[in-house]
């Protein structure tokens, strides 16, 4: 059995002329072959048919039985494909190819027709096959490399196929598909250039986002926003490359280092403000402390002013201190404003409880005020000492009561001044006239004046020009009125 040849998938020819099937080829039992059951795809290898020898046709073939053959080609094309064959005697198939008759396989104790049956489905399966891929050619999502892979195939196929029908049809088919599969593959290409340069153009707006954000770092930048826009850029760059064209791999690297480049100078920019801010944080928290140290120092205070004071300068100090991280600021100050409270309420109490007493010191001045007030009116020298006398204790018992609320104070002041000045008044005028020295002054002013009239009257009774008389008479009349003011 050393020179038994395979003819096709579904049976073998040995060189004495027997059909051995692929399930039992290590015996000598006989079978027919199978019926194709569907169209085969491109690019599928269809197995060659070897010639046998003139032994292997000699031999007498077994008796088998025919297939029954199911098709789903029309039988005018079976029919048309059958006229490119034959079967002999012994159950031989050729093909007539190119004026050249060759041996395609055998299909013994089987009629003619049969037989040719057979073989024709199998060049209708391979036509099929050409037929799928033309159209196949014109679809948009075929692949150059599927285009080549299928030509290959296809080419396989028409090399001495073991099929009956025209196979000069298929070569020239062949031939017109690998035109038009050449055509294919520039479009491709050129769609694949163009797609190439979009996905290139839109790839490179990611990254001047990222380099436009990159160099706007200052300051003021808010970086947790930034660093959301830079992962919604990454996650751009990510669904580009998932649904774009897949650009070449030097373009490809040169704008991803650009990108990465980008993103890096924000990390580290945001990793030096980060370290600048918890050096900041951290002197802020130190400034804090010992302000915190000192309020719980003057907690207990009852100075109440200068402690007041003294809080007012600390909490100016906190604000400037900076801040010290949200967490630790709310722990710093609860502790500071736990000092400033004990201090403040403290205060508070003493000052409500300083109000009840300045409520009732008003009380007190008020009853003071109707006895000073009684005091009046002071007509005389001698009345105004007796009340200058009363007046004296009341403003003695008054310093002793104590202070009255701020928003009273002005009001009982007043009326208590208001007494003191219309005794006061009358005081004034019982000194001036018991005064030597203004007595003095008065006498040598009305010997001045009487001396002064009497000149001018002379001058009077002596001008002789009516201009200087009224001037001089003008004169003495504002010197008598002065004379009667001071008698």
């Amino acid at each position: 059995m050393a020179d038994e040849t395979a003819t096709t998938p579904e049976n073998t020819v040995s060189a004495q002329g027997q059909t051995v099937s692929p399930d039992n080829a290590g015996d000598s039992a006989q079978t027919a072959p199978a019926a194709p059951s569907s169209t085969p795809k491109p690019g599928a290898s269809t197995q060659k048919a070897h010639v046998p020898s003139p032994a292997a046709l000699a031999r007498k073939t077994p008796q088998v039985a025919a297939p029954v053959q199911q098709s789903t080609y029309s039988q005018d094309d079976v029919d048309a494909a059958k006229t490119f064959g034959r079967v002999d005697d012994q159950g031989n198939v050729f093909v007539n190819e190119n004026g050249n008759e060759r041996i395609v396989g055998q299909f013994p104790n089987a009629q003619g027709t049969e037989a040719l049956d057979l073989y024709a489905h199998r060049y209708l399966d391979l036509k099929a096959k050409f037929d799928l891929f033309e159209t196949r050619l014109k679809s948009s999502e075929i692949k150059a490399h599927e285009i080549d892979e299928s030509l290959k195939s296809l080419k396989e196929d028409v090399k001495e196929p073991p099929v009956v029908g025209d196979i000069a049809a298929l070569q020239s088919a062949l031939e017109s598909l690998q035109h038009q599969a050449a055509e294919k593959k520039q479009a491709l290409a050129a769609a694949r250039k163009e797609a190439m340069a979009k996905a290139i153009a839109e790839r490179t707006v990611i990254v001047e986002k990222a380099e436009n954000l990159a160099a706007s770092l200052s300051e003021g930048t808010n970086w947790r926003s930034t660093a959301d826009k830079f992962r919604s850029l990454f996650d751009q760059w990510q669904q580009h490359q998932r649904s774009s064209v897949r650009i070449e791999k030097g373009e490809a690297d040169a704008l991803w280092k650009r990108f990465s480049s980008a993103r890096t100078e924000f990390n580290q920019a945001r990793r030096k403000w980060a370290q600048n801010r918890d050096a900041e944080q951290s002197k802020a928290k130190q400034l804090k402390e010992a302000i915190i140290k000192e309020a719980e120092s003057i907690q207990g205070s009852t100075d109440w002013g200068t402690t007041s004071h003294e809080f007012n300068a600390l909490m100016d100090r906190w604000k400037a201190a900076g801040r010290a991280g949200r967490n630790e600021d709310d722990a710093l100050w609860t502790r500071f404003r736990a000092a400033a409270d004990t201090f403040f309420n403290a205060r508070q109490a003493d000052r409500d409880e300083m109000s009840s007493n300045e409520k009732d010191n008003l009380v007190k001045k008020e009853a003071l005020l109707v006895k000073a007030e009684a005091l009046l009116p002071v007509k005389d020298e001698e009345s105004a000492k007796q009340a200058r006398q009363s007046l004296a204790k009341i403003q003695e018992e008054w310093d002793l009561i104590g202070y009255v609320p701020r928003d009273d104070v002005h009001r009982i002041e007043s009326r208590l001044d208001k007494v003191d000045k219309q005794i006061k008044s009358v005081e004034d005028a019982a000194w001036k006239q018991s005064d030597p020295e203004a007595d003095a002054r008065k006498s040598s002013f009305e010997v001045q004046l009487t001396s002064q009239l009497a000149d001018l009257t002379a001058q009077i009774e002596a001008e002789s020009d009516p201009k200087k008389i009224k001037a001089l008479e003008a004169e003495k009349a504002a010197k008598e009125q002065w004379l009667k003011v001071i008698k």
